[in-house]
């Protein structure tokens, strides 16, 4: 029997997409084993397009707490590891499979690694992997390109939403930044999740677009994936899309706040631009808008979203370097 290897990271979309490099380091390191990963029933398709595991696990939990593993049939997991959390429930809910071997965070021997607060979210499950000797590179993010069509090739994609209110900028910012790039001769399409049409109709009517332009409802991931990876430029806050446009090196613009790009931010490259303002910790799960994230104005986002869509065909990637977030620092390419 094909052994069999069960990862738990039952989360959100950017939560996915950030795990990739990880789980990238995973599937080289067993290449014998059946790779199933534990993710929300809503994140089936992306976590297939990944290409880093064979099939998935219907995992999902009230809020952000650990799901149940209830759906695991079959004998225990060869292996089983947690790229969920640190805590010991996520673990815990693992150990419950009795797998043949568990890596987690949360439990006691010589090559368990320290959890650091401070740490990039890709470079922690790195560095996770690395202290039980499976390389993973955190600057491997790239997914394959989608096979669906895109809605509205070579546009800039706009996204207001985000999962919590602390991290969605205000909607006449996101109108006037739209009324500017269509302005200057982009066609702009403004996009949302399926619950977020209020927010998407209310942009779209502030900034005077088609209706051929407002992509409501919530795309398939498919015609999603394939909107961000042939559009122009996408300008969103600190969410899953933004994620989505490093899978696939779409030229981007993200607006930080409450949490800094330190942590969730994008690779250092020429074709991403981080809008962060330091300042005190906030909640990334807040209903109200942060404060860090309203230190943003609309004309400092405009300017960043037309220099990338002036710099034409973006120039290669460049290396990650921890002095480029020095200071009061806010723009960061």
């Amino acid at each position: 029997m094909t052994p069999r290897l069960l990862v738990l990271r039952a989360l959100g979309l950017g939560d996915l997409l950030a795990g990739v490099p990880a789980l990238r380091g995973v599937r080289r390191a067993f290449p014998g084993h059946r790779v199933v990963l534990a993710v929300p029933p809503a994140l089936t398709e992306p976590a297939l397009a990944t290409g880093t595991v064979d099939a998935v696990l219907p995992a999902e939990a009230p809020g952000r707490g650990v799901p149940s593993l209830t759906h695991w049939t079959g004998p225990p997991p060869d292996v089983a590891i947690d790229l969920h959390g640190n805590g010991p429930e996520s673990r815990d809910a693992l150990a419950a499979l009795s797998p043949g071997r568990l890596l987690a965070f949360a439990q006691s021997g010589p090559r368990t690694p320290l959890w650091r607060r401070d740490e990039h979210e890709r470079a922690r499950w790195c560095r996770f992997l690395a202290a039980y000797g499976i390389a993973a590179d955190p600057e491997d993010v790239r997914l394959p390109p989608p096979a669906a069509a895109s809605p509205a090739p070579g546009a800039v994609v706009v996204h207001p939403g985000a999962e919590a209110g602390s991290r969605r900028w205000p909607a006449e910012r996101y109108a006037a930044l739209v009324r500017s790039l269509s302005g200057s001769g982009a066609r702009v399409v403004v996009t949302g999740g399926p619950k977020e049409d209020a927010l998407v109709l209310d942009v779209a009517a502030r900034a005077g677009l088609p209706e051929r332009d407002v992509l409501r409802g919530g795309l398939p991931f498919g015609e999603l994936s394939a909107l961000v990876a042939r559009a122009a430029l996408l300008v969103s806050g600190d969410t899953g899309l933004a994620h989505l446009a490093v899978a696939h090196a779409t030229p981007s613009v993200t607006l930080f706040g409450p949490v800094s790009p330190r942590l969730w931010g994008p690779p250092r490259s020429a074709r991403h631009i981080a809008l962060w303002k330091p300042g005190p910790p906030g909640d990334p799960h807040g209903d109200l808008p942060d404060p860090r994230l309203l230190r943003i104005g609309a004309e400092e986002a405009i300017a960043a979203a037309l220099s990338l869509l002036e710099d034409g065909e973006p120039r290669g990637e460049e290396p990650w370097r921890e002095e480029s977030w020095r200071g009061d620092e806010a723009r960061v390419r």
